[in-house]
């Protein structure tokens, strides 16, 4: 692991503070997950996106899953 110096406000502090307590964690890894949370988010919201654009360079056509439509099995039979 790396230390690293970060500058954050005093009432920003004061909240992380309170919450480690009470998790009976400490600041860094307290902000290691939070961090980690973050990249989870940014990725998905990343993915997510690329995704919308695809869709609408390409947009589904209708007939075009309907050649598994027989092949669907929904367990009610």
């Amino acid at each position: 692991m790396r230390t690293i110096q970060m500058t954050l406000d005093a009432d920003l502090v004061k909240s992380v503070d309170k919450v480690v307590k009470e998790l009976k964690t400490t600041r860094s890894a307290f902000t290691r997950n939070a961090l980690r949370d973050a990249l989870n988010r940014f990725n998905v919201s990343r993915l997510e996106e690329k995704h919308r654009r695809g869709y609408e360079l390409h947009p589904v056509n209708k007939a075009e899953f309907s050649v598994w439509e027989k092949e669907q099995d929904w367990g009610d039979e």
